[in-house]
């Protein structure tokens, strides 16, 4: 049975779609059967993976036009997959709580393909709406990416209350994966300070791999490949090596 993560946080901007699609490439690299589910609508997981949002994806799912298994995608990467979000997923935001049971619309889409899949990881969009409870309530745990600024702070004890609702009236499953520090530069006091605090608040949470600012990092969805086959040796792809390897040990 495989496991799904969920990639989450309300705040844009932190690295969700750069963890999400960089944990599951280093997953596929190991030989695990990996499926992305690209959740925003702004579909840069898709992008990111070099698919087109020309075909069925994640809204068809939704709306039941479309098993799960018919919409899923190959990638150019071996052992991973992709279910692609269009520019129709915009509208299920307002479709979705128009319809009783709509949270559970993709959990009960995606769970026969725990059968196929090790890991699948649902890149969620920046904020707490419709398609983020969705992806929360099919998941098993969730991976909260928080920016080393000081804003990126802002919100965390909102997103954990969500957690929590999520967790007693919907999920009891859904457990925190932990907590990632993204963008860090070391060489700022801010940066620093953030870290001491988020570690300090959540010493159990946070997990030991730090992403730094990294320019390949920044490159790399421009050619539409995961960070480790852009530059395998820069510092962004050892730092999601090491994440992959942490996630793992944590079950």
């Amino acid at each position: 049975m495989g496991t799904i993560y969920a990639i989450a946080n309300q705040k844009g901007g932190v690295g969700k779609t750069t963890t999400a699609v960089n944990v599951a490439a280093c997953i596929a690299a190991a030989g695990y059967e990996t499926l992305v589910v690209d959740v925003d609508p702004q579909g840069n997981a898709t992008v990111g993976l070099g698919v087109d949002r020309d075909s069925a994806g994640v809204y068809e799912v939704l709306t039941g036009e479309l098993p799960a298994a018919e919409a899923i995608r190959p990638t150019a990467i071996d052992h991973l997959s992709i279910l692609v979000s269009t520019p129709d997923l915009a509208g299920a935001t307002m479709e979705l709580p128009r319809s009783a049971g709509s949270e559970m619309r993709l959990r009960d889409a995606i769970a026969p393909l725990r059968e196929d899949f090790a890991f699948i990881l649902l890149d969620c969009p920046p904020s707490l709406g419709p398609l983020t409870v969705n992806a929360l309530v099919a998941a098993d745990r969730v991976i909260v990416p928080v920016q080393t600024e000081y804003f990126a702070l802002e919100g965390l004890a909102g997103l954990l209350d969500t957690l929590s609702l999520i967790q007693r009236e919907l999920n009891p499953r859904l457990t925190v994966a932990g907590m990632l520090l993204t963008m860090h530069d070391a060489r700022t006091k801010l940066a620093q300070d953030v870290e001491r605090e988020v570690r300090e608040h959540f010493p159990a949470l946070v997990f030991d791999t730090v992403i730094p600012r990294n320019v390949r990092l920044g490159e790399a969805p421009s050619y539409g490949v995961p960070v480790i086959h852009h530059d395998p040796h820069c510092a962004g792809s050892e730092a999601y090596f090491e994440l992959a390897k942490e996630v793992a040990a944590r079950g």
